[in-house]
């Protein structure tokens, strides 16, 4: 499995474009802006993209959907919980103040479990909860995508709607923390580093 991180958007999201050696298929993680730049990836490859996966459904995480889908005709997919949290009349005018714009419709809802098949690789989805309610990240040992669950020496924020620090804690602790020590963390952004391991974060981050 390929994994390529390209820092996008006015908010500097980590976007990855994840991509099988053996068949050119490929998804793009959470396209936050700079489509051009991402879509010249996907060219300069030679990827065919399938998918637009959304760790969470905050509009930084989720504002290239639409002109990512229009170039490819991905399929666009997010926790069960979130495409219903999200499409909220409240909750998108809520969000509305950041200016971006929200995803389309998902084309394909997922849960705890599932796994999302790209060509000769896959995905699997930990449900964690805590900075939305369906906030995911996305699994192919050694490689973790953990979108804005767990950062580099941090943690995502709850103090926006839907989110709770207790319910975040619990999902780290639970589905993240118990992988293997050399587990490769990729965040939803870098503040902290734009990489690093489970590990890592166990013996250095101030929130466990």
């Amino acid at each position: 499995m390929i994994i390529k991180q390209i820092i996008v958007g006015s908010m500097a999201v980590c976007c990855y474009i994840v991509a099988c050696e053996k068949t050119g298929k490929a998804a793009v993680v959470d396209p936050g802006g700079d489509e051009k730049k991402i879509l010249a990836e996907i060219k300069n490859k030679g990827y065919a993209v399938d998918y637009i996966i959304a760790t969470h459904g905050h509009p930084d995480h989720v504002c290239g959907n639409r002109i990512i889908q229009e170039a490819t005709g991905a399929k666009i997919v997010m926790h069960r919980l979130d495409s219903l949290f999200f499409n909220k009349p409240e909750v998108l005018n809520y969000f509305s103040m950041l200016g971006l714009e929200p995803s389309p419709p998902t084309d394909l809802e997922v849960e705890e479990g599932d796994v999302i098949v790209i060509g000769a690789t896959s995905l699997k989805v930990l449900h964690t909860p805590g900075h939305t309610p369906g906030g995911m990240c996305l699994y192919n040992a050694p490689d973790l995508i953990t979108g804005d669950t767990l950062f580099v020496g941090g943690l995502g924020r709850t103090d926006f709607p839907g989110g709770s620090h207790e319910e975040l804690l619990e999902s780290i602790r639970t589905k993240l923390l118990i992988l293997p020590a050399e587990t490769v963390v990729w965040p939803g952004h870098g503040y902290g580093g734009s990489q690093s391991t489970i590990g890592e974060e166990k013996r250095s981050n101030p929130f466990f």
